[in-house]
This record gives structure tokens, sequence and C-alpha cells, in this order.
């Protein structure tokens, strides 16, 4: 295994080195199931992690064969989670001003952490966060927001979706009267965001630099912030220790390694989806289901993707308004979840919605409002037999 691991160090510091494409996986997979260690360390392609962080890996927050968040709640709602971040901000998307844009429970040796988060899942309800907080009260303003790790098989479908054909279904002012007004969003380099709850992130690239940064507190060339999402007024924070080198393009990751993890996130497969003429299938249109959770979208260059959403911005309404916003997105709003691999999700630790407040995908349904709320009300108003079919059908995506 050590032998392993310095071929693996040694090759990562390589300028130019070509890999095959299964050796490319084979190596995003290492670097995906690694715990980081704090810098400075003895392997150098180990170090940088922190100094404030979430979680010290991708794996510990992506398990199971969905590769997604599995959490436990105890009889009192009490939640234990990996998986399970808060983020800060208020309705514009602006920061707290020292705890930044996620509360770092963890730290390095000799750094105190940003407070204690607990979490309370009560059915029905949106998941209950406290903050104890270990530097002062949070500003005026700022607010809470729970997120759960979404699945990450089947996420490579996302980027060989035509940007074309998520901008045609557009409708921001509902000229069709149809009560859904769904919206792309633009992120400040003009490209179009898919990856995420906000649809934070334009590539899958991106996506994974930012989760190093904000999870991991590690930067790249995509995030160059070496001391993660601590601010200005976590000088300690500041002043640690980072594992930026030369070797890893002046970051503490390199750009090559982000492309090594995201080849192996490109190859995590979800299951077959079930046939177009699939009975079930007309019944989650009529409903309105796959109004916003499209079950196929072009393919750039020919062809279609099975994706079962729009990668469209939608105001979900009041009861899943977490008051948390971002640049140029309402803090009601949220990417429409690709329904892939829900086959792989089926068990008891596996929970649904952006903050996990949903046991099932029954619950999860019936927690939609805003824009979904149509359909929600469809949905209630199935007989007992079509529900389960319609239930049936969403465990085989």
């Amino acid at each position: 295994m050590r032998r392993g691991r310095l071929l693996l160090a040694a090759l990562l510091v390589l300028p130019g080195f070509a890999l095959a494409d299964g050796l490319e996986r084979a190596m995003g997979k290492a670097l995906f199931d690694r715990q980081w260690v704090a810098a400075p360390s003895s392997t150098l392609a180990n170090d940088g992690l922190g100094p404030l962080f979430t979680e010290k890996g991708c794996i510990t927050c992506h398990t199971g064969k969905a590769f997604s968040a599995r959490l436990q709640a105890a009889p009192d709602g009490t939640v234990t989670a990996h998986g399970l971040t808060t983020r800060l901000g208020n309705a514009d998307g602006r920061p707290d001003p020292v705890y930044g844009r996620q509360i770092q429970p963890r730290s390095v040796p000799g750094l105190e952490s940003e407070g204690t988060v607990t979490y309370r899942a009560h059915e029905g309800l949106p998941m209950a966060v406290s903050f104890a907080p270990a530097f002062g009260a949070l500003a005026p303003g700022t607010r809470l927001g729970p997120r759960l790790a979404p699945p990450l098989a089947g996420i490579g479908r996302i980027a060989l979706v035509d940007e074309t054909a998520i901008l045609a279904r557009e409708d921001p002012d509902d000229r069709n009267g149809d009560g859904i007004s769904g919206h792309a969003r633009r992120l400040a380099d003009g490209s179009i965001g898919r990856y995420g709850w906000k649809a934070s992130a334009a590539t899958l690239d991106q996506q994974v630099a930012d989760a190093f940064m904000l999870d991991i507190g590690m930067s790249s060339p995509l995030s160059p912030h070496p001391s993660g999402d601590c601010t200005a007024a976590e000088a300690a924070c500041r002043a640690a220790p980072d594992g930026r080198d030369a070797s890893f393009d002046g970051e503490e990751v390199s750009q090559q390694m982000v492309g090594l993890i995201t080849a192996y996130l490109d190859g995590l497969a979800a299951p077959t989806p079930p046939a177009t003429d699939d009975p079930a299938l007309a019944l989650f249109a009529a409903t309105g289901c796959a109004a916003c959770h499209v079950p196929s979208l072009p393919r750039t260059g020919g062809g279609t993707v099975a994706l079962y959403s729009d990668l469209l911005l939608h105001d979900m309404g009041p009861d899943l308004d977490d008051g948390v916003g971002e640049p140029g997105v309402r803090s009601s709003e949220w990417r429409t979840a690709p329904l892939i691999a829900l086959a792989l999700r089926r068990d008891t630790e596996t929970r649904y919605l952006h903050d996990g407040r949903a046991a099932t995908v029954d619950a999860a349904i019936r927690a939609h409002g805003g824009e979904a709320s149509r359909a929600r009300a469809n949905y209630g108003a199935l007989s007992a037999d079509d529900r389960m079919r319609l239930l049936s059908f969403l465990d085989r995506l």
C-alpha cells in the first residue's frame, strides 16, 4: 500500500504526464478516497488540510452505491451526519463576516474550530440546526442553511446536456401560464451553472475545486484559497501553514489532480432508466413532475441524456426557503435535482431534499411548494394504487 501511494505521489508531480483512461480513473478514486492531513507533513502529495474544515476527504461525505450522504436519526431526532454541512449567508448571498460561507466544525491541531453544530430531523419539518459559535455570534441577517451531500452516481451525464437545450426551457415570466417560471443561473464569467443545489458551478472541475476549498480547506488553480473558507477575521487560521507547492501548480491540489477526480466521477454509473414506453412514465408526466424533472434533454452533438432535470432554478416556496441565498439566486430557489440513481439510494440512512429533511421520496414530494405546488396537489389527489405505481417508478430510476 505504501509503495502504491509513493508511486501516486511521484506521478502527480511529473509535469504533462499522460495517463491511460483506466489508470486515470483509478488514480482519481485514490484521491477521492484519500484522508488529507495538515501541512507540513512528510508526504508532499497528502497535506494541505484545513486549517479549518468540514471533513478530511471526499469519501467521508459521499458514500454507498449512490455516493451520497447517509444520515442516522436517533429517536429524539438528533442526526449523526457525515455529508451534511451548514451554509451561511443572508437572502442576497452575502456570507457571514466572521464565519464565511460555511461553518467549519473541525480544525487541524493547534487551532480552534468555528464551533459545534447539531442537527435534528423531524418528518415534515425543515432540518433543524443549532450552532454554538466559538468566535462570537453570527452577524444580524446571517442564516443557517443545512446542505446534504448530493449523490454522485451518474453525475457525468450533466456535462453532456446541450447548453442551448437548457436555455430553451427558460420561462422566467411564465409566459405559458403553467405556474412554472424556471431560469438558468448565469455565473459571473457568463457561463451557465449546472452543478450544486443552486447551480453554482458550470463544470464538474469547478464543482470539485469548490468542494476542496469549502469542505476540506484546500486550494487549487480553480479555487486558489489556501486558508479555505477562513475570513480575514480568523487571523489564526490565515496564519497557519498551508500545503502550497510548485509541484502542484503552486497550490495544494494541482489542476491534474482535480481532473483525475473529475474523470473518476464521470465514470460513476447510474442505473439504466426505465424505457420511454413505460406506462408509469405517462403517470409521472400527467402528475406534472416531468415539467421540471424532464426525463431527457438533447445531448451536445446529438442524441439525448436521461437526467430527469431541466437544470434550471425554480422557486420552491416558503417551506423550502432557508433564508440563505447566493448571488443572483433567491433563497427559495433551487436547481431541479436530477432524479437519477434513486434506485441506488434505497436504505434507511438515505434522506432527500437540500437539507435532508425527508426520509422518503413520498415525504420529499409532499414538501414541494412554489412552482411545484400544482404537481404536489396532483400527487396528493392520486389514488393509492397510482401513487404506489409512481413511487415504484421513481425507485427504478
